[in-house]
């Protein structure tokens, strides 16, 4: 029985660590930070960590929002998107994620484009609304 994405990416530390590591790309690149500004990041980092690992076949259950929910009023461009997921990339190439990993990773990801992206432009670095609500922090 081939194993599970999840086996393959390395399970739990692995995504911790590829999620660190993404987070912190994501704050240093101005494409995409001001999405960002009021982000409680720790609840960023867990979600994420519990998204990929039910999404790659672990044992994680993300309970977190859905992602039309949690983006709604956000303005994300599809250039900001863009930026975000090569970001992963860059992630994922520097802990040498092997090409068929990253694609079904990607795979499995790219369905929540279109309930993320709200505006159908190549625009990046555009303010965060002042009225768009971040989740609470975690307890």
């Amino acid at each position: 029985m081939a194993s599970s994405l999840y086996d393959r990416l390395g399970g739990l530390d692995a995504i911790k660590a590829v999620v660190d590591d993404f987070v912190a790309l994501c704050a240093a690149d101005d494409r995409i930070n001001q999405k960002f500004a009021r982000t409680d990041i720790p609840r960023l980092k867990k979600m994420l960590v519990d998204q990929l690992c039910e999404a790659t076949g672990g044992p994680c259950t993300y309970i977190g929002r859905d992602m039309k929910e949690t983006h709604r009023g956000l303005g994300v461009t599809a250039g900001e998107f863009d930026a975000l997921v090569a970001n992963l990339v860059a992630t994922l190439n520097k802990f040498n994620v092997p090409q068929a990993e990253q694609e079904e990773l990607l795979g499995a990801l790219a369905p929540m484009k279109a309930d993320i992206v709200e505006v159908d432009s190549a625009a990046t670095a555009t303010p965060l609304p002042a009225s768009y609500q971040a989740a609470p922090p975690l307890p």
